[in-house]
Order: C-alpha cells, then structure tokens, then sequence
C-alpha cells in the first residue's frame, strides 16, 4: 500500500536564519487605501509644528528689519530689508545693550560651569562612594526639584541683601550676588541627571586606579570628568540657554541699569510710552539675543543627544 508523505511545515527561523546569512529580506508590500497605511498625515502634522515655531520667528524679523519700527506698522510678512532698528538700538545711550548682552554672557557662562562643577562633585559622591545618607540625600535633593524656585525668591531676597551689609561685592544688584543664587537652583535634577551618566561608567576603572595608588580625586579630575564628557556638555547647555532666559530671579537683584541683563533690560523697553515706538529695537536685540543659544546647539548637539540617552537606561 503507497504512503502519501504529508508536507513538513516550513521552519520560520530556518528563513530567519536565511536572510540574516543572505542579507535577503522578504519585501513588504505596502498598505493601499485606508488612512492608516498612508504617512500624508504625519507629514502634515510636522508642517504644522513647523510652522508654528517659525511663526514667531518670522515675525520677529519681520519687525527688526521694519524701517519704521513700531509695532502699529508690523507685519508677519517681511516687506523691506533695513538696519535703522539695530543702528538706533546700538547708538542708545540710556540703553546699554552691549552692557546687558555681556553680564547675561557672563552670569550664563560662570553660573552653568559652576552648576556643572558642584553638580558632577556632587554626582561622583553619590555614584561611586558609600556613606550614610547617600540614599536620603539623594531623596532630599529629589524632593528640591518639585519646589518651583517663585517660592524662594522674598526669602533669597532677605539672604542677599543681609549678605549685601556685610560684603557688598555679593549682595543685591550685583552680578556676582546673582550667579551666587544661580549655583543652587537647579543642582537636584543636574545631580540626578549625572549621577544616571556615572553610573555607566565601570567601576573597575577606579578599582584598578585605586590599587595604582590614586585617590578619589585623582580619579574624578583626571579620569571619571574625561569619561563622562557628553553629559557635562549636555547639562551645560541646559543650565546656560536656562540662565541666558531667566529673567524672575533677575528682575528682583539688578535695578540699575548698567548691571540688568539681556532679558530684563529689552523688557523695560515694552513699558511705558515709548512701547510702541521703541518695538523695533526691541525684536532687534531679541534677534541678536537669540544667536549665542543657536549657535551653542548647532555646535554641541551630538553632544546633547548622547548625553541624554546614554544615562537613561543601565
């Protein structure tokens, strides 16, 4: 009597060892007719968000190169190329900007590689060495974070003016005072963010460097500050573009004019009277305010992508 072999049921990681061994991939055809087998929405959507983050953009240049520069004669639309607000803007005398565009370069610079410093001293303790409290330090600065910093500011205010009688060179209207206050705000989340980062590094590192005969300094200034280099870059970026656009903490400390930074001073110039003829040289200097953050984007943003998923995940 004649047997009839049954068919073998193909093997699916046969194929799958196949295409990996090949390069071979089967082809997918794609989906036709339905709305969730077509992209034409989500190219859609992303024109959308594009265009409303260039809208205020578009209308800020549009203003700054205005010839008549008030805000009656704005338009979205650019109608003419002129430097007469940038010229006026410069040549104004009870307007410092220069002045108020060097203190905000200074109090970003200083104030986010000195948040980056106490911020990685502070992550290297809690990541590498073992002491008491380390877990309910880590919770307490955890717990800063959910505090917004508007509460602070009548008693930070008292602090620095207290400060002021005693050494007049930190307290209030001082960009020294200013960036003093600056250092604290935001070191709970620059601590968790780097502390995940320092995690990533092995330990073995600073074992075989400790048998060297190195110490714990040695091994965080010449070794671990090297290895962690993406997330120092990142968190700098953000402590910078932070304090370049803070303007709440430094409305309160800097009342004269020489010591105001970029953000208070143009909005001194959205008040009063001369609102409406001074809106011209107001989109002006936000124009020129914008540079120092793009460019520091354009320049570090590998640097702030690596930093911000390499410590995410162990």
């Amino acid at each position: 009597m004649a047997t009839v072999n049954a068919p073998v049921p193909a093997d699916p990681r046969m194929d799958t060892r196949i295409e990996e061994e090949t390069g071979a991939s089967t082809p997918v055809s794609p989906k036709r007719g339905g709305l969730g087998g077509s992209v034409w929405w989500r190219h859609a959507l992303g024109i959308l968000a594009l265009m409303w983050a260039l809208f205020p953009i578009l209308f800020i240049y549009s203003a700054a190169t205005n010839p008549s520069g008030t805000l009656n004669t704005a338009s979205l639309w650019p109608s003419g190329f002129s430097t007469k607000n940038f010229t006026d803007l410069f040549n104004d005398s009870s307007r410092p900007f220069w002045t108020w565009y060097k203190n905000s370069m200074i109090i970003s610079f200083v104030g986010a590689l000195g948040a980056v410093f106490l911020g990685a001293c502070a992550a290297f303790a809690f990541s590498r060495l073992r002491f008491k409290g380390r877990r309910g330090g880590m919770m307490f600065l955890l717990l800063t974070t959910f505090f917004p910093a508007l509460l602070a500011i009548v008693a930070t205010y008292i602090i620095f003016a207290a400060i002021g009688d005693v050494l007049p060179a930190l307290g209030l209207n001082t960009v020294t005072g200013l960036i003093l206050a600056y250092l604290g705000g935001a070191l709970g989340a620059n601590v968790w963010l780097l502390k995940g980062y320092f995690d990533t590094v092995p330990r073995e590192l600073d074992e075989a460097a400790i048998v060297d005969g190195a110490s714990h300094a040695r091994i965080f200034f010449t070794m671990t500050l090297r290895l962690v280099m993406p997330i120092l870059v990142t968190v700098f970026m953000l402590v910078f573009v932070g304090l370049y656009g803070e303007f709440m903490l430094a409305s309160v400390f800097l009342t004269d004019v020489d010591n105001q930074t970029l953000g208070v001073g143009l909005y001194g110039m959205t008040l009063g009277n001369d609102a409406n003829t001074l809106f011209g040289r107001f989109t002006a200097g936000a124009l020129l305010g914008s540079i120092p953050v793009m460019l520091l984007y354009l320049a570090f943003q590998r640097q702030l992508v690596g930093g911000l998923t390499t410590g995410s995940v162990k």
